[in-house]
């Protein structure tokens, strides 16, 4: 997709949810997948779009829905007897995401979207793009990996820096080489060491304090994963110079409807399926440090 690609009909009526089946299934690791998608219609298939950062709602008939990030790399995955797929990459954490993993290869689920606001790949052309991910915050920000990566030419460098709990739960690392070999530079860490990890241990915020000096009017950071790194990390770029302005997070909480009617995902005066999830930080910092909102 490109960054200018617009979400066409198949969100027409935002209520609707649309036959997909499950093409096939990554295993990341013990309580995540990555579940590769088509619509059943061919027309819906072919027509549908979305832009990095938006979601999907996932409806498991008879269990209930659930809303996740589209997670696809570049313009979908390409299977050797069809059109591409797209990808949603799920953790076990609840009885929807463990009916979507009993479904199984050529499972049958419904899927209504894509809502959302993505990030900033138009306003943000020209900057060096720093993207600070952790744990599976990293499946929002795989799609703009590949849109950053296949247009080089308005992003003069891509860096990721990347952390988990252990190297086991780091996603995505067979791709690393490759989105190495397009230009992307990548610095990943753990919480905690194991046998044969040679790589850096604590927390993704560490990377970021020890990055060389950057042009604070020429970066923009991207920013997904548990709200409490989120909050260190931006703190940490902040301290470093990076003006408020520059930085965006992804607000993946709480999502129960996608339009804004139910208002689970309220975060201040913002609903976060309408107005976000991505979010300039300035717009949100003054909520995301009240306890218990």
């Amino acid at each position: 997709m490109t960054p200018s690609a617009n979400p066409v009909a198949v969100a027409a009526n935002p209520w609707l949810a649309r036959p997909a089946t499950i093409e096939s299934i990554t295993r990341e690791f013990t309580d995540v997948s990555t579940y590769h998608l088509r619509f059943a219609d061919p027309e819906i298939d072919s027509a549908y779009r979305f832009r990095a950062g938006q979601f999907n709602m996932l409806y498991v008939p008879g269990v209930g829905e659930v809303a996740i990030g589209v997670s696809t790399g570049g313009p979908g995955r390409p299977t050797e007897d069809g059109p591409p797929t797209w990808d949603h990459t799920v953790r076990l954490a609840g009885q929807v995401t463990a009916a979507l993993d009993r479904l199984g290869i050529g499972g049958s689920l419904g899927v209504r979207g894509p809502y959302g606001e993505p990030w900033p790949l138009d306003s943000c052309a020209g900057d060096e793009i720093l993207l600070v991910a952790g744990g599976t915050g990293l499946a929002s920000l795989r799609a703009a990996v590949y849109e950053l990566l296949a247009h080089r030419d308005r992003f003069p460098r891509v860096r990721l820096l990347y952390g988990a709990r252990t190297a086991d739960g780091l996603l995505y690392t067979s791709e690393y080489d490759a989105w190495t070999a397009a230009g992307m530079e990548i610095d990943t860490t753990v919480d905690r060491g194991s046998p044969g990890w040679q790589g850096h241990v604590g927390v993704v915020t560490q990377l970021l304090t020890r990055l060389r000096p950057w042009d604070p009017e020429r970066t923009s950071l991207w920013c997904c994963g548990p709200e409490v790194m989120m909050r260190f990390a931006v703190r940490a770029a902040l301290a470093r110079g990076l003006p408020k302005e520059r930085v965006w997070v992804s607000m993946e909480r709480n999502m129960q409807c996608a339009v804004g009617l139910c208002g689970h995902c309220q975060f201040g005066p913002e609903m976060i399926c309408k107005s976000g999830p991505v979010y300039r930080f300035d717009r949100i910092e003054r909520y995301l440090n009240v306890e218990g909102l």
